[in-house]
C-alpha cells in the first residue's frame, strides 16, 4: 500500500471595511469530507456567530454552513484549520457522499462556455482512448495558459483565458472542465489545497477539475500542475465552476470599501508505510 501523508492545514480569511457593514451573511465550504485517500482527523471553523450556523449539504454534497452577524462590524475574520491524512489513489475519488447525478455536471456556466477556440483544442487531440485524451487535454491546456499570477480574476471565463495564454489553477480548470463537457464527459470544479515543497510550509489554496468515466468513477486532473492529484493534495468541495464551489460566499448590507486578505498555510508533517 502506499505511505500515508500527514497534512496540516490553515486557512485564514480576513475581510475589512471603512465603515461598519450593518448585517452580513456566509455560505462556508470550508470542511473537506473524509473517503478513500482522505480522512481528516480533526478540523475547526472559528468565526463570529458560528455557533449559530446551520450546517446543511448543498446541491453538490458539500457539507457547508450558513453564517449571519445580524450586528455591525468592521471587521470579520474566518478561520479553518485542521489535519488530515491522505494516500495516493492515482487520481480517483471513491467513497465520496455523492448528492447530484453525474449528468448535472454537463451543465455550461458563464465560466465554462466554450467558443471557437475550445472547440478546436479539443478538435486538435489525437489520443483515441478516453483516459489517454484527458491526459493529453491537461497537458495542453497547461501549455496553452501559461501560469501568471494576477493575469486574471474572478470573473475571468474559461474563454478569455485561453484567448490571454496566461492564467492561474481556476482558469486552468475552467478551460479542462470546458473542453471536457465538449468531450461529453462529466465533469466539475474542485477547490482544495495542495502541499507544494514536502516538509516546507506554503501558501497552497488550489483548484482542479474532476471528470466522470464510465465504469470508472470520479478522476482528476490539476493542468497547473500536470498531475493527477495525489497524497499531497487534501479535496475541500466541488461545483460547476469556481463560483459554486467557492470555500467562502457572502452578501452584506452596509459596509463600504471591502479590503479582503487571505492567507492559507499546508504543511506536511509526516508519512508513513501504511501496512
Amino acid at each position: 500500500m502506499g505511505a500515508l501523508v500527514l497534512v496540516s492545514i490553515g486557512h485564514v480569511t480576513r475581510y475589512t471595511y471603512a465603515t461598519p457593514a450593518l448585517y452580513s451573511i456566509h455560505t462556508l465550504r470550508l470542511t473537506p469530507p473524509s473517503f478513500e485517500g482522505q480522512c481528516v482527523l480533526s478540523w475547526r471553523a472559528e468565526m463570529p456567530e458560528i455557533e449559530k450556523a446551520v450546517r446543511f449539504r448543498d446541491a453538490f454534497g458539500n457539507v457547508s454552513h450558513l453564517v449571519s452577524i445580524p450586528r455591525p462590524h468592521s471587521e470579520i475574520a474566518i478561520i479553518a484549520r485542521g489535519t488530515v491524512e491522505t494516500q495516493d489513489k492515482a487520481g480517483f475519488v471513491r467513497g465520496l457522499t455523492e448528492v447530484a447525478p453525474g449528468r448535472l455536471f454537463r451543465r455550461e456556466t458563464a465560466k465554462t462556455a466554450a467558443d471557437d477556440a475550445i472547440r478546436e483544442l479539443v478538435a486538435g487531440l489525437k489520443a483515441p482512448d478516453p483516459i489517454d485524451r484527458l491526459h493529453e487535454l491537461m497537458q495542453t491546456v497547461g501549455e496553452r495558459v501559461k501560469y501568471a499570477v494576477g493575469a486574471t480574476n474572478a470573473h475571468t471565463s474559461a474563454a478569455e483565458a485561453l484567448k490571454d495564454g496566461r492564467g492561474v489553477c481556476q482558469d486552468h480548470a475552467h478551460v479542462f472542465i470546458s473542453a471536457a463537457r465538449l468531450m461529453g464527459m462529466p465533469a466539475r470544479y474542485v477547490s482544495g489545497y495542495f502541499v507544494t515543497s514536502g516538509e516546507f510550509a506554503s501558501e497552497a489554496q488550489h483548484a482542479w477539475a474532476e471528470v466522470l468515466i464510465d465504469g470508472l468513477g470520479w478522476l482528476g486532473f490539476d493542468p497547473a500542475n500536470q498531475l493527477c492529484p495525489t497524497d499531497r493534495y487534501v479535496r475541500l468541495g466541488c461545483g460547476l465552476d469556481a463560483a459554486s464551489a467557492a470555500p467562502i460566499t457572502g452578501n452584506r448590507r452596509g459596509g463600504v470599501d471591502e479590503v479582503l486578505d487571505v492567507f492559507v498555510e499546508v504543511q506536511q508533517q509526516s508519512s508513513a508505510q501504511q501496512q
